[in-house]
């Protein structure tokens, strides 16, 4: 018995010993004269767990320790996270300075080397030139509103006296409105089948490039192949198809300019998938927070609710939306932007140094990332007093939409063009949401803001007709 605990002292001390020798070979491996202080965590894996999992209460015990600037290792990659808001802002601003974007692996794998937050210099020129030519203002006020005010109209037509999980009715809405005006996919079994791989794809997206069998990687790889394999078919269909049926896949594979360059059919399936999915994790979850904090706050509610049946008084029943009606829905344009702020939908964004570069007064080597850490910025108290409170009208003032703080959609020259698509969709939602029914939440809920803004059980509601 005593040679028994013995030896599994002996055993415990080896691996102490061993478990300090590697996180103390890690940290010599990154020692380098004028790095920013930080941590590494172990090889390979770093500290993302600790990411992951603490989030926000992490980022702020290691700025606690080591300052706005520091280092650390997740996602597979030696990284710096920068959360001073200066600094931040001059990292956007000057892509091509030595900066490129630096997403990590898994979200390259996932959504394609094409992918549009990956690629730079002409490639990125390219592929945001042909994804503007189909979601510029003049192709939303004219081709795209009138599908998305249709559909919204038809999607939530049947929602009167049930509970409904609007977390995943965000979800199917974003993804069924993105495939009907994408390529004019109704509801059924293929929208069925991209749903279902689109989310193990975003999973995948968020996991290191472990490709095991059983980790959200491989999953997401394997979906990635699945919806590629379904827009191939798609792709060759609507070849085969005499008629056209004036949807963006039309646009792409028949592009009406012969001066626009012609995209082969990798970059058409990498530029689709971005557009599904930017809007599956941004425009969904956006939809979902404003709808629950306008259930908690009756009174932003109420002045909502006020504008959008000024605009239904000047038209009749069954009047389609037009841009001027959108162009009018200033309270809900706040709405939309103040839940963005408060629910911070994008945690940061990622660059990469293609050369060792001086920021912040520390040498950041080349080859690193650097975490631009965006969340805590849209809680100043300077630029949002009371800034944990739901406060839409602090938006009413078009200079802080256009403050340079706020980085929601990005800036620059990776300013997301999808960002008017995307406020047109929530608030042609809650145009139609909020004048037609009341909800209240039911049981208990529960929101986790990181790393991505989800109801882990859903956001259950019960939704019944406003004039009853």
């Amino acid at each position: 018995m005593v040679v028994g605990v013995g030896a599994v002292l002996g055993i415990l001390l080896g691996l102490v010993f061993v478990c300090g020798g590697l996180l103390r070979w890690n940290e010599l491996r990154y020692r380098k004269k004028g790095l920013p202080p930080g941590t590494m965590g172990w090889p390979v894996i770093g500290e993302t767990s600790e990411f992951l999992k603490q989030g926000p209460t992490f980022l702020k015990n290691q700025r606690a320790r080591f300052g706005n600037l520091f280092r650390t290792h997740i996602l597979g990659c030696p990284t710096v996270i920068c959360m001073d808001a200066e600094v931040n802002r001059y990292i956007i601003m000057n892509e091509g300075k030595g900066l490129v974007p630096g997403y990590p692996q898994s979200m390259v794998d996932m959504m394609g080397k094409w992918n549009i937050a990956a690629v730079h210099g002409p490639r990125h020129k390219a592929m945001r030139s042909a994804m503007l030519g189909l979601i510029s203002p003049t192709a939303i006020r004219d081709q795209l509103l009138p599908k998305i005010d249709e559909f919204m109209r038809s999607f939530i037509r049947c929602w009167s006296d049930q509970v409904i999980d609007i977390q995943e009715e965000s979800k199917e809405l974003w993804l069924h409105s993105a495939l009907k005006l994408i390529a004019s996919v109704e509801t059924g079994p293929l929208a069925k089948d991209l749903k279902s791989e689109i989310n193990k794809l975003v999973l995948g997206t968020l996991a290191l490039p472990l490709n095991f069998p059983g980790t959200n990687y491989r999953r997401g790889m394997q979906a990635r192949r699945s919806v590629v394999s379904m827009l191939e078919k798609l792709m060759e269909e609507r070849r085969a198809s005499p008629s056209s049926q004036l949807d963006m896949l039309d646009s792409l594979l028949r592009p009406d300019d012969p001066a626009k360059p012609k995209l082969s059919d990798e970059q058409i399936i990498d530029l689709i998938l971005t557009l599904i999915y930017s809007g599956f994790e941004t425009v969904s979850t956006t939809t979902m927070m404003s709808v629950k904090y306008l259930h908690d706050d009756p009174k932003v509610l109420e002045e909502l609710r006020n504008e959008h049946f000024a605009i239904r008084k000047r038209k009749s029943a069954n009047d389609p939306l037009d841009w001027n009606d959108y162009k009018s829905m200033t309270l809900t344009r706040a709405v939309i932007f103040e839940t963005l702020r408060l629910s911070t939908v994008v945690n940061g964004v990622l660059r990469k140094t293609t050369q060792d570069m001086e920021i912040g007064g520390f040498v950041v080597p080349k080859g690193w990332r650097i975490y631009v850490y965006l969340r805590e910025h849209n809680y100043d108290p300077f630029l949002y007093p009371e800034p944990f409170k739901f406060n839409p009208w602090r938006w009413m003032d078009q200079s802080l939409e256009s403050n340079q703080c706020f980085m929601q959609f990005g800036g620059g020259g990776r300013l997301c063009p999808g960002k008017e698509l995307g406020i047109v969709e929530i608030a042609i939602f809650l145009h139609h949401f909020v004048t037609k029914y009341r909800w209240e939440e039911v049981g208990r809920q529960k929101l986790l803001k990181f790393p991505r803004v989800e109801a882990p059980n859903g956001l259950h509601i019960r939704v019944s007709n406003l004039l009853n």
